[in-house]
């Protein structure tokens, strides 16, 4: 039996298992081993992807600018338009499915900041198993700073569909890196410390990390409710997350209480917009700027004026090191020492190394050898 026929055995056997407290630990290994054998089935021989070479033409997009955000939605919701809308692309608008084949950029000005926006073809349910290009279309937004969910105002209950889609390639929207340390050890056994109550047995956490290969280690969760697939995904260690706006387009074609009610049924936050008529668009644009989280940093050359015309836009948690490769790549190599004046530096013109973390409005001098 092949992995593929393992898999579709086991989602058969957790799909007719009744879920209640007396089932949860053996569907927990169920989920495990799933884990285990869709990373197998990804990797060849020699741990690299299967989906690679000719399969990427048309999707190996470099990444420019100062982030860059994907949209992600079933055919025909609108991305190709909300695109347009964004950015100084022209990409191609028809009534009918699949009219974008291909990864399309442009770029987005705003607030200083240049920011790439990739219109991505309509992934389908069965998209992350490679239906309909899904696989490679996916790809891409696992490289994204922000993902774009998009949503028909008339089918906002496929929003579940993008959720498993983007789950199952490993992408979590809008959740936080659980809170886990493992440290692995020759021998002893697994020794599992938790700081906080868990979503699941302290045997079925034991269990998932044997799975996985765990065998012996000291595991410290802070995790609060820490569930099974949390610990899978840390576990997988190629898992993403990635911050994530709902958009919700076309609401030019319905009534506004329909809008009302519409956007009481999905997470709060949800944006919407009709992309056509360019309503909330410069909405949207705030927005996705606000949720990247930039700071900026003014450069003072040695000796020189502050320039405050053109400030650095990096994102929050940036080191002088990532202003030294965004400025240009022998910038680090040369680097002798920094002086910094802002909210980071102890007192105004301390002298730091390349791993010092600058804050907002921080002004960088940098000096080279």
């Amino acid at each position: 039996m092949g992995i593929p026929e393992k898999i579709k055995a086991i989602e058969e056997e957790i799909h007719k298992t009744q879920i209640n407290k007396a089932t949860e630990f053996h569907i927990g290994i169920l989920k495990a081993k799933i884990a285990r054998l869709r990373r197998e089935m990804d990797e060849d021989k020699h741990g690299r992807t299967i989906a690679s070479g000719r399969d990427n033409v048309g999707f190996d997009i470099r990444k420019s600018g100062d982030a860059s955000v994907v949209l992600v939605g079933l055919p025909s919701v609108g991305k190709s338009t909300i695109l347009n809308s964004l950015t100084n692309a022209n990409s191609e608008v028809a009534s009918y499915h699949f009219t974008t084949l291909t990864a399309v950029p442009g770029m987005m000005d705003i607030y200083g900041a240049k920011i790439q926006v990739i219109d991505l073809p309509g992934i389908v349910e069965g998209a992350s198993k490679g239906k309909g290009m899904g696989r490679r279309v996916l790809s891409v937004a696992r490289n994204a700073d922000l993902i774009l969910t998009v949503l028909d105002v008339f089918q906002v209950n496929h929003l579940k569909i993008l959720e498993k889609e983007l789950g199952q390639v490993g992408i979590r929207i809008n959740q936080n890196k659980p809170d886990v340390t493992i440290e692995k050890t020759r021998s002893g056994g697994l020794f599992v410390q938790t700081q906080k109550p868990l979503r699941m047995s302290l045997n079925l956490a034991k269990e998932i990390l044997r799975i996985h290969g765990l065998h012996n280690g000291r595991i410290m969760i802070r995790e609060p409710e820490l569930s099974d697939e949390q610990l899978i995904d840390v576990m997988l260690g190629n898992t993403l997350y990635i911050p994530s706006i709902l958009v919700v387009n076309k609401i030019d074609l319905v009534a506004k209480n329909y809008v009302h009610e519409m956007l009481s049924k999905i997470p709060n936050g949800s944006v919407p917009i009709s992309a056509d008529k360019k309503i909330n668009i410069d909405l949207l644009k705030q927005l996705i700027f606000k949720k990247l989280d930039f700071i900026k940093i003014f450069l003072k050359p040695r000796g020189g004026q502050i320039d405050y015309r053109e400030p650095l836009i990096v994102k929050r948690g940036s080191t002088v090191r990532d202003v030294c490769n965004k400025i240009h790549r022998n910038f680090a190599k040369d680097f002798r020492f920094a002086y910094v004046i802002g909210q980071s530096a102890k007192f105004s013109g301390q002298r730091v190394a390349l791993d010092h973390t600058l804050l907002d409005r921080d002004i960088l001098t940098i000096v080279k050898n």
